[in-house]
């Protein structure tokens, strides 16, 4: 019997703006209006000024463990921006710029890393669920929500994104399985910032891109800059137009770098090399797109400034704000878990502290606590 192809696959690569600011008219042309382009830079902005503000949080013990966004704000913009509002964004802890862009107010993002719940509550309607630290369970999730939306009659679709990391998680397969099995609209956004924490790329996938796990499902896919915000919304508006219009699953591999540690609690330096940050510090979606714009007679030095300024005043009203948050009633963790709380939950609420026998704490001060004997002794 003679030998056939049975899978010819060819995966494109989009980069619209490099790093020198030089844009390709052909495949931008149109694509972002110039009045767009310059709330989306300022978008990226204030992500980035926040990140400043919420490392220097930290450091002063004011808030808890936070992973910086620098140098990959323009992956989740970009998906925001070419998303209707409608559409489910579902992310892990990397899209604070998608989700201001949604509406999601700063001081959610501060809350949840200064560890109240109520930073999770994502105001209505923004359609974005609370940021993901579990590695890989939002796509699941989104998965979940899009099938939904399906059942439903709705042209609703659902995008999530994820690290290279988190390819190699089970989650992903099951999401990634059932989305394409069962013809589910979802965008799946893998952020390849090349790391894993301290796990680098080739040892989390030893194929030439994280984009080709998506053939094995049957998926359509597609690589871009990640760090360029045209090739971002060129990438994006072809998976959402496809995702809405044939109900299926699209795979896009966005190739960024985190600029910053995994998070504050992570030191770098002990396993990158400073050559490669500085290679992707000239590669900044930021100056990138401020070059850009310079060059279009959009922007200037005067602007940047008033612009800092600006940013700056509402990043510290939202630190205000976060912090100025009316504190939360203890008993609150207790009464939104059950309709009917039980008596040893309630001692608890009621006394706030434990104990093993579930006692009030009064009752057996300087008590002699007996332990059962064992059957036989």
């Amino acid at each position: 019997m003679p030998i056939k192809t049975v899978l010819t696959a060819e995966i494109e690569n989009v980069s619209i703006l490099d790093a020198e600011g030089r844009f390709d008219e052909k495949l931008g042309k149109g694509l972002i209006p110039d009045a767009d382009l310059v709330k989306l830079y300022g978008h990226m902005c204030t992500c980035r000024h926040l990140d400043e503000v919420a490392f220097k949080l930290q450091r002063s013990g004011r808030m808890g463990t936070y992973p910086q966004n620098m140098g990959q704000e323009a992956a989740s913009l970009g998906a925001a921006y070419a998303l209707n509002n409608d559409d489910w964004l579902v992310t892990c802890y990397r899209e604070n710029c998608g989700l201001f862009w949604r509406g999601v107010p700063m001081e959610s993002i501060l809350l949840h890393w200064m560890g109240d719940e109520r930073g999770n509550a994502m105001p209505r309607p923004h359609h974005a669920t609370p940021i993901a630290v579990p590695i890989g369970t939002q796509m699941l999730h989104a998965t979940g929500l899009a099938w939904a939306a399906k059942y439903r009659g709705e042209k609703r679709i659902a995008c999530t994104f994820f690290g290279d990391g988190a390819t190699s998680e089970g989650d992903f397969h099951e999401a990634m399985n059932f989305a394409a099995n069962l013809d589910i609209p979802v965008v799946f956004c893998c952020q390849n910032n090349g790391w894993a924490i301290s796990v680098p790329g080739k040892i989390q996938c030893s194929a030439p891109t994280v984009a080709q796990r998506a053939l094995a499902y049957g998926m359509d896919t597609i690589q871009c800059d990640g760090n360029d915000l045209f090739a971002v919304v060129h990438c994006f508006r072809k998976a959402i137009k496809q995702a809405r219009s044939t109900g299926r699953p699209f795979f896009i591999e966005a190739v960024t770098y985190r600029l910053g540690d995994h998070t504050t609690a992570d030191d770098a330096r002990r396993y990158r090399d400073q050559a490669e940050v500085d290679a992707w510090k000239a590669r900044d979606p930021l100056i990138r797109l401020r070059k850009y714009m310079a060059k279009k007679g959009l922007w200037n030095d005067a602007k940047e400034q008033e612009l800092q300024a600006k940013v700056e005043v509402e990043v510290a009203a939202a630190v205000e704000r976060a912090e100025g948050i009316t504190p939360p009633n203890r008993a609150d963790f207790f009464d939104h878990m059950y309709a009917e709380i039980p008596a040893d939950l309630a001692l608890q609420r009621d006394t706030m502290q434990t104990h093993g026998i579930g006692q009030d704490p009064s009752q057996i001060e300087g008590a002699v606590i007996e332990l059962p004997a064992k059957e036989g002794h």
